[in-house]
């Protein structure tokens, strides 16, 4: 007999940097067609929106908190001897709106995926203190100064598992992955940083192949591509491609929902 899964719909949050406010959109327009995801996974900027979300703020409230340039503020842009983001304002964000530092403390079930440094491998994290994993999970190297927990360093899960579906894959009926890094062809590389920022995001798209192909259901508008990891200002725009890519989507989703019952 088939084991019942707990939770009828989950969702699953790429990294993306700015990109990851498409996120916002998406659920927005789950939320306008009365489907809300029950437990929640993410990494890097996925892990931010996840984590808020997951914590019972609305995606418009968490897109008016992006939109107050407290994360466009957070670059110093100068040449650090750690990072370029100053974590004590994540932890700040984090604290202020979020009441207790503790997985259990949320509403929903909530999963990030984070860089095992020393050991090179990806690791979960759903239990214990919850802001020190949020940060590790958004710890972009170079841009994010490693987190150093427990004598381990943790950086952005990205890297090697930048959509983690496996961790809540068996404990959702419908499952949707939320994809904000599309890696079509590209005609115009001009520059060190646009070069830089090609490479990394066709790196990463490599592990989350397998990823997708988990999903019951997969949102990755093309859209993003126009945006790069900085794009924060650009917030409304980039939250209008999530919402309609998956108000566009939601006939499909309902036939998903409709085969499965």
């Amino acid at each position: 007999m088939m084991k019942t899964k707990p939770y009828k719909f989950g969702i699953a949050l790429s990294g993306g940097g700015a990109r990851g406010i498409v996120h916002l959109g998406v659920l927005e327009a789950l939320h306008k067609y009365g489907i809300q995801p029950e437990i929640i996974s993410g990494v890097s900027a996925g892990a931010l929106v996840g984590v808020f979300y997951a914590a019972g703020m609305e995606p418009l409230e968490i897109l008016e908190l992006v939109k107050s340039n407290k994360l466009v503020t957070m670059f110093k842009w100068q040449l650090p001897s750690s990072g370029l983001i100053d974590i004590k304002k994540v932890f700040s964000l984090l604290e202020n709106h979020i009441p207790v530092d503790d997985f259990s403390s949320l509403k929903k079930p909530f999963y990030c995926s984070v860089v095992n440094l020393n050991s090179g491998y990806s690791e979960i994290k759903n239990e214990g203190k919850l802001f020190q994993w949020v940060v590790a999970s958004a710890s972009i190297p170079v841009l994010f100064e490693p987190q150093i927990i427990d004598g381990i360093t943790y950086v952005d899960g990205g890297l090697l598992n930048n959509l983690p579906v496996d961790c809540i894959r068996d404990q959702c009926r419908i499952l949707t992955g939320v994809h904000v890094n599309h890696n079509g062809a590209e005609e115009n590389i001009s520059g060190i940083k646009a070069v830089a920022e090609r490479t990394l995001r066709l790196a990463m798209g490599q592990n989350v192949r397998e990823s997708l192909s988990k999903c019951d259901f997969v949102i990755d508008p093309p859209e993003t591509r126009k945006y790069n990891t900085f794009d924060f200002k650009k917030a409304d725009e980039i939250f209008k491609i999530g919402f309609e890519e998956a108000e566009k989507r939601i006939p499909e989703m309902f036939d998903l929902i409709n085969s499965y019952y």
